[in-house]
């Protein structure tokens, strides 16, 4: 949500989902950026998030504005900050070191947005910032920003895209990140964003930033546990549970070979399931 739009703002408690990510950078002019980041504080002081995540996008590294936007989170205290147009792992350790000289923020967690080609060059050592910087949390993906400067044609089906994005999935598995899907730019077409919440659910995303709240209903859906797959991983932790299989590597559930990994995929499903319970 832009800092400056007061209205979507107030908005943010009410919504079903699981981050609200106030935005200082793109959609905030040059000219009223001071304003929006008073706006950022009183809107996450005054306001009630409940479970949801309060994430501020502060402008990049080696901007202008960013000294200004890290100081102001003094007075924010977010879940975390996100970086744009993360290129290389000094901006993961220049954001580290800001937070660790600012009162009450050392321990807020980093997300890091990949939007350039040479992000995607450079995705593994980035990612392999987490070894040293254990609040870099999550990359989201700049998928708009990653096509244009690319030159590439993007269509429905996100074809062309789709290698480059899984080199960013893969650097996130390997170093145990989270990932978020890109933004769907079309919020009035529900079917094409359905299809691409899907898409990247499969790919192995952890979620989707969002652009508008018709788009949370699909994404939620997309991105949670099916009843069939909470069913199945309920059966699948129960056959593990019994006495006679407690020293067995692989079992027999329903007529399939079921082996531990299935069994620590299963308990992650019904953690998640848990989660969801308990929100709702």
């Amino acid at each position: 949500m832009p800092a400056v739009n007061d209205r979507a703002l107030q908005k943010g408690p009410s919504l079903d989902a699981d981050a609200i990510i106030v935005d200082l950078e793109d959609s905030v002019h040059p000219d009223v950026k001071v304003d929006a980041r008073k706006n950022v504080v009183r809107t996450f002081n005054e306001l009630d998030f409940g479970h949801r995540l309060r994430v501020v996008r502060v402008n990049a590294v080696d901007s202008v504005w960013f000294k200004d936007d890290m100081h102001m989170l003094h007075d924010v205290k977010p879940d975390a900050v996100l970086l744009p147009k993360v290129e290389t792992p000094a901006a993961i350790s220049i954001a580290h070191q800001h937070l660790q000289n600012i009162p009450g923020v050392a321990n807020t967690n980093i997300w890091a947005m990949m939007e350039t080609p040479m992000a995607v060059i450079n995705a593994s050592v980035i990612a392999a910032s987490k070894n040293q910087i254990n609040e870099f949390t999550t990359v989201c993906i700049g998928n708009n920003d990653l096509a244009r400067e690319a030159d590439m044609a993007v269509t429905s089906d996100r074809q062309l895209l789709i290698p480059w994005l899984l080199q960013i999935v893969l650097a996130c598995k390997a170093h145990k990140l989270q990932v978020m899907d890109g933004v769907y730019n079309d919020f009035s077409d529900l079917s094409g964003f359905e299809q691409e919440c899907v898409q990247g659910a499969s790919m192995g995303m952890s979620g989707k930033t969002l652009i508008h709240p018709k788009q949370i209903a699909a994404a939620n859906a997309a991105y949670s546990p099916s009843a069939e797959a909470i069913a199945q991983a309920q059966t699948i932790v129960d056959a593990f549970a019994k006495p006679e299989n407690a020293d067995l590597g692989a079992i027999k559930v329903n007529g399939a070979m079921v082996e531990r990994l299935h069994l620590d995929m299963a308990q992650h499903t019904l953690r998640i399931a848990q989660q969801l319970k308990t929100r709702s």
